[in-house]
């Protein structure tokens, strides 16, 4: 008896590139500029505000002095700091249906009154955040992923993202503009930030963050703030007593990158390597699982899958039976409170475009199999 040929893993589960698209000669590179720049400061504790060049870098970039900024290992670290300063048990926050699933797990961890908000395919529903604010909710902030959201992939409209700023002067909370892909479209037109909506250096009702993961790799754990300087000033507080200093080798690195030759380049890879990905993967759903609802994203890393409500879908059992094929995928319960049964995420940033049509011939087989 011969045995079957081993499948060939598929993973739509992890929001992270394949290495094929990182450069890591340039990378390479750039720790050397670093380290041969400015060895002290590469070696050195530094204060918690991070690497002061890339710290100054971040402020040109936004338009903002640099007392503006903290840059942070990551931009997790920069939102749980950020939750730290404003939410403790009890406080009312305003966040997307569905987001991230560490956002919801951060705000649920400090006892946030966590009200989820319907995301529509042009962001989040402002009339529904209207009418919550009519009935009375004081929240302290508003979670939103604008661009290329976390998990569906769709992005905020320009009109939605003055209404919401409208909103938030008006009813005195902070929107948080969680924005790590703004940096990875790669067709359509870029919207403005909100946090330049509202003043840039002058804005109070914006705290902004974003993160080099997407732009340059993951593992360089390099994020941060841009928000007003007061509140700034009590997370580097924060950032202080929990590890006096980010990592300024990280964050040194960063810095020779993208002040470096190659940097440009790269991301036009990067970006153009996710749009040949997107669209593989399109295609290949219309194909093998034409009763599926999608938006097709125009950057980012996620697609948001929904199967019709009313045929039965469980997704447990979809996602069981897709790893029995070699496919992973994320189920879209994770990133609700409720609900979600008939949804899942695609991540299609780490898997080459070869591959994508096996790997949804595949999870097609476990959409019909779950079903039984």
């Amino acid at each position: 008896m011969t045995s079957s040929p081993a499948v060939r893993p598929v993973s739509f589960a992890r929001g992270a590139p394949s290495t094929d698209i990182v450069d890591v000669e340039g990378l390479t590179q750039a720790a050397t500029d670093a380290f041969a720049a400015d060895p002290a400061g590469m070696t050195g504790y530094g204060t918690a505000v991070g690497y002061p060049p890339l710290r100054q870098w971040i402020a040109d970039k936004h338009g903002v002095p640099v007392d503006h900024v903290l840059v942070t290992n990551g931009s997790m670290q920069a939102d749980a700091f950020l939750f730290d300063e404003l939410v403790t048990p009890g406080t009312a926050v305003l966040a997307e249906r569905p987001t991230y699933d560490r956002t919801l797990l951060g705000l649920r961890q400090r006892g946030a009154d966590v009200r989820l908000v319907t995301l529509e395919e042009d962001g989040i529903a402002v009339d529904e955040v209207a009418q919550l604010l009519a009935e009375g909710l004081r929240p302290a902030l508003a979670h939103v992923i604008p661009t290329f959201q976390n998990p569906a992939g769709y992005t905020l409209s320009l009109a939605k993202r003055e209404r919401l700023l409208e909103l938030a002067r008006e009813h005195g909370f902070l929107v948080f503009e969680d924005d790590p892909y703004v940096d990875v479209r790669f067709s359509g037109e870029p919207l403005p930030r909100m946090l330049e909506l509202d003043g840039g250096a002058a804005s109070e009702h914006v705290v902004y963050a974003c993160s080099f993961s997407k732009t340059i790799c993951p593992g360089i754990r390099v994020g941060y703030l841009v928000g007003p300087p007061a509140l700034i000033a009590k997370v580097r507080v924060r950032a202080t007593n929990t590890y006096i200093a980010p990592g300024m080798v990280a964050q040194g690195i960063v810095h020779a990158y993208l002040t470096g030759e190659r940097f440009p380049a790269a991301l036009e890879r990067v970006k153009a390597a996710l749009a040949e990905r997107v669209g593989a993967l399109d295609t290949a759903l219309r194909s093998h699982l034409p009763e599926a609802t999608f938006r097709r994203p125009e950057g980012g890393y996620f697609l948001w899958v929904s199967l019709p409500a009313d045929a039965g879908h469980d997704v447990a059992r979809i996602v069981t039976e897709a790893a029995d094929r070699g496919v992973a995928i994320v189920a879209g319960t994770d990133f609700l409170l409720e609900g979600g049964e008939n949804s899942f995420r695609l991540a299609y940033s780490a898997v080459p475009a070869e591959d994508v049509e096996d790997g949804v011939r595949r999870l097609a087989e476990a959409v019909h199999a779950a079903r039984g």
